[in-house]
């Protein structure tokens, strides 16, 4: 049996892809079996089958309670569930059912699938890149790495520019969440100098934009919401949907509301629309004026700006970009497929590490992966929350700032509790985020480092702090008195545990998914 091909997968909001590289070392995207390049990132759940993809999104027009969209927003969210019948799904359960989708589309194609690299937002804390690998595992997925979309999109960029020295800020809006990455190319070297984004920002707020102008149109004239009813509110999101696309070929259209038995067209010109979301582009804007700032880099040292993400369509964003880079934005590649294109490259560059990684792969492709060294940054700050001697108030205490190249570790020395203390443990609370205010950042857990019974009090432990490659925390503590590993975990505030993750494994196993 021929040896299985890693993938690369873009987790998307609202659509997703899946990549492999070809016997060239070229990636390609792998249609699903309906023959799209994209599947929409949504599930159906009928009596007897789950139904991810397009035929979800026309079910969500009649039968909207049994459809889940969006999914992506949720993960990390610790008490999100969606209830089917008796059943409850966390977020990782209902993005394995995507996953699970394309793997096993993309194997009629290609044949068996293990390993796959999946990409995230650069701007993912620990606790959704975690469960973003939950996910894969769940699906059946040999999670090899997660990558930051961005990083991604500049790896399919940057593999045709190896060898040379170049500049660019990868701007990627796409349906759910924006991010902002300024990548250096040196050689055959690719570097993420700084990183910044919003998980809430997305083409869906520009959705929300128009939908709620067309509502409240109609209310005005009717007195009837449209929002008010599910199924007159799908049905006037995928119009408004269309409607956006429209307005960046056009100067205005017209967009059909109908419900409670009324119908209304509602015209609207790009410069509305433009006006409508002047807000939402200048948070853009302003992301990615601080991610040049925070590079310590000017706009004149930046060579190419590379669009990615299907709301990079509209005209105004590249209006907008033209106006403050002064260069034209770079849309040579698919926007819709080029983050699953650098998964596959670095799905490709992991498994070259891996021992017996290189059968598959002609001797071509060998030689221009083998010597790629991507670097990557944190997008968050590390810290613990310590206790500040002035103030005598909980703070934030910074261990790695944001946009460190990782991997990267710093150690920390803590004393155990005095000898009449009864602390079994040192207790420390792992933070990320960039406020001094420990309630402020996102917690990620509680490390905890079991001392031994018969340690003095006073001891010195010292903690290292760590991100991987992929952004994942890591904690290890040694007992410097006998200059021994001690046993350290982070008890997490969410997420699933590994029985939980398991039996969701098997439950998902079983299932045919349409």
């Amino acid at each position: 049996m021929p040896p299985s091909k890693p993938v690369g997968i873009d987790l998307g909001t609202t659509f997703s892809a899946i990549a492999y590289l070809d016997e060239t070392g070229k990636p390609v995207t792998i249609p699903n079996r309906e023959g799209e390049l994209t599947t929409p990132s949504a599930i159906l759940f009928e009596e007897d089958n789950i139904v991810v993809g397009r035929e979800a999104i026309r079910a969500a027009l009649t039968d909207p309670g049994k459809v889940v969209q969006f999914i992506k927003r949720e993960v990390g969210t610790p008490r999100y569930r969606y209830r089917v019948g008796q059943k409850n799904y966390t977020p990782e359960e209902l993005s394995a059912m995507i996953l699970k989708k394309l793997k096993q589309d993309a194997e009629r194609k290609i044949g068996p699938i293990e390993d796959a690299v999946i990409t995230v937002p650069a701007y993912f804390d620990d606790t959704r890149r975690k469960a973003t690998q939950d996910a894969g595992r769940i699906a059946g997925l040999n999670v090899l790495d997660i990558i930051n979309e961005p990083t991604a999109a500049a790896l399919a960029y940057g593999m045709g520019k190896l060898g040379n020295d170049e500049v660019a800020l990868v701007y990627d809006l796409g349906g759910g969440t924006f991010d902002v990455t300024l990548v250096q190319i040196s050689g055959r070297k690719i570097q993420m100098r700084a990183t910044d984004g919003d998980v809430r920002l997305g083409g869906k707020e520009w959705d929300d934009r128009i939908l709620n102008y067309v509502a409240e149109k109609f209310m005005e004239e009717t007195g009837e919401n449209p929002r008010d009813d599910a199924q007159s509110h799908n049905e006037l999101a995928e119009r408004v949907e269309e409607a956006k696309r429209a307005l960046s070929e056009r100067r205005k259209v017209r967009i059909p509301c109908s419900h409670a038995g009324r119908r209304l067209s509602v015209e609207l010109t790009k410069d509305e629309f433009e006006h409508l979301t002047e807000d939402l582009l200048g948070r853009t804007e302003m992301t990615t004026q601080l991610v040049l700032e925070q590079s310590g880099l000017s706009w004149d040292a930046v060579n190419r700006v590379l669009l990615v993400g299907g709301s990079t369509r509209m005209p105004m964003v590249r209006s907008m970009l033209e106006l403050i880079t002064g260069k034209e934005p770079d849309a040579s590649l698919p926007a819709d497929e080029v983050v699953a294109w650098g998964a596959a490259i670095h799905a490709g560059i992991r498994s070259l590490r891996k021992p017996g990684g290189a059968r598959g792969f002609t001797a071509k492709v060998i030689k221009e992966l083998k010597d790629v060294v991507e670097i990557n940054v944190n997008s968050h700050s590390l810290g613990i929350a310590a206790f500040d001697p002035k103030t005598k108030k909980r703070v934030n205490a910074i261990i790695i700032k944001k946009n460190t190249p990782l991997p990267h570790s710093a150690k920390r020395l803590f004393k155990t509790p005095p000898a009449d203390g009864k602390a079994a443990a040192l207790r420390i609370r792992v933070l990320e985020g960039e406020s001094k205010d420990p309630d402020a950042c996102i917690q990620i857990g509680e490390c905890l480092v079991k001392l031994p019974a018969d340690l003095a009090g006073g001891s010195p432990i010292q903690i290292s702090f760590s991100y991987d490659e992929s952004g994942r925390i890591g904690v290890h503590a040694l007992d410097m008195t006998r200059g021994r590993e001690a046993k350290t975990e982070i008890i997490r505030d969410t997420g699933m545990s590994n029985s939980q993750i398991d039996k969701a494994t098997a439950d998902l196993s079983q299932a045919e998914l349409e």
